[in-house]
């Protein structure tokens, strides 16, 4: 099973060049639907991956760097064809878990067209003694002989969840970089243990600001505590699947709530964002939990949505060619299979509308060309495709 909310089907669109036909908005809390435009875009196949987990523009060549979860990095070059990356860490590969977050990092615009010499930031859920998992994310630069085969030179692990656990769920493992290039965030899940989100001690159910190279940032809010606390940006936190800066440097984050209760929150130093204190949703065995508005010393989600999302992944869309949809928040849903969009207001959010999608969404991205371009999950359909959406 790869997330807790399920497999859940919407509305399926029947060709592999379809137009989104319907959507609806939702206040705040998610719960009352409210008529909205339809988004209506042009959808190509542009690859298809096995069971991808996230992928990155290289801004310099347009290259499109792919991960699949059971462990092979992939990449699609501008003239459609795939090309390989050799030298992956193995994965612990189960439920959750296996090879996730893929980015490029920070400052490297060169043009050209290849992927040699770019360094690259990874997560994966890497194996621990006895039956312990955790995510790590690590370092390295690729060395490409030809066209269609690089390979990942000096990967080095950078950071670690601390401790290990049993399990093979919420590892989170999403990577973003702070406008500036200077810092490294990383969500880090609470592996559906609970506690650990509400326990500074550990890096469990949180979302951490590191330097490039792993180690804590200075300043951040626990770091007299010292390790692991001196990493931790915010703290209670569930499963975090997307990291994001929006237009104005800010970061925000979108997590997955029990049975109900999926978040956008815009993140804050030291704040603790209730996890599993409060949620707008319930456990799965049907026990209340008492609600985010109950606790207002605790961060509030700037939406949340109950019935769920199930989001794979977001991010704050700033091109051209939906310019209706710049400096909106765009998300991926698993249950049901749409796109989401959601305008910001100051510190609050609301969604504008969504339209159902064929299957699973696993990633969003923006090309180079302001394009929306998106993974699905792979985990129904066998295999999942990689779309490009243009307008209509």
């Amino acid at each position: 099973m790869t997330d807790m909310h399920g497999t859940g089907r919407y509305l399926a669109l029947v060709s592999p060049l379809v137009i989104g036909l319907a959507s609806c908005g939702a206040s705040s809390s998610g719960e009352k639907a409210v008529s909205a435009p339809a988004d209506g875009f042009r959808t190509e196949v542009m690859g298809q991956f096995d069971e991808p987990w996230a992928m990155d523009f290289d801004d310099g060549t347009g290259i499109l760097l792919v991960t699949e979860r059971k462990g092979a990095l992939k990449f699609r070059i501008t003239d459609g064809k795939i090309g390989a990356v050799s030298g992956i860490p193995k994965v612990a590969y189960a439920g959750q878990g296996g090879l996730g977050d893929v980015v490029f990092a920070p400052g490297q615009h060169r043009p050209g067209t290849s992927l040699d010499g770019r360094t690259i930031y990874l997560s994966w859920a890497e194996a621990g003694s006895g039956a312990t998992r955790g995510a790590v994310a690590g370092r390295g630069t690729l060395a490409c002989a030809t066209p269609l085969a690089c390979s990942l030179q000096d990967l080095k692990v950078i950071w670690r969840q601390t401790p290990k656990v049993e399990g093979n769920g919420h590892y989170s493992h999403r990577i973003a970089f702070s406008p500036d290039g200077r810092y490294m965030f990383v969500s880090s899940g609470e592996r559906q243990k609970f506690t650990p989100a509400q326990d500074l001690s550990v890096n469990l159910g949180k979302v951490l600001r590191l330097n490039l190279d792993g180690t804590p940032a200075t300043g951040n809010p626990f770091g007299a505590k010292g390790s692991p606390s001196n990493q931790i940006w915010s703290y209670g936190h569930r499963n975090v699947l997307g990291l994001a800066f929006d237009a104005q440097g800010r970061l925000w984050d979108l997590e997955h709530g029990p049975k109900g209760g999926d978040e956008l929150n815009l993140v804050k130093p030291g704040q603790n964002y209730g996890w599993p204190l409060v949620s707008d949703g319930d456990n799965y065995d049907g026990t209340p939990i008492p609600r985010n508005k109950t606790r207002p010393d605790l961060a509030q989600p700037a939406i949340s949505w109950n019935p769920v999302i199930a989001p794979g992944d977001f991010i704050f869309y700033s091109g051209t060619v939906f310019p209706s949809w710049r400096g909106q928040a765009l998300i991926g849903g698993m249950k049901p299979n749409v796109l989401v969009r959601v305008a910001i207001d100051g510190e609050s959010a609301r969604e504008v509308a969504r339209t159902p999608v064929e299957h699973r969404i696993r990633e969003i991205e923006q090309g180079p060309d302001g394009a929306v371009w998106l993974l699905e999950d792979g985990q129904e359909s066998g295999a999942g495709r990689l779309l490009k959406l243009t307008p209509q």
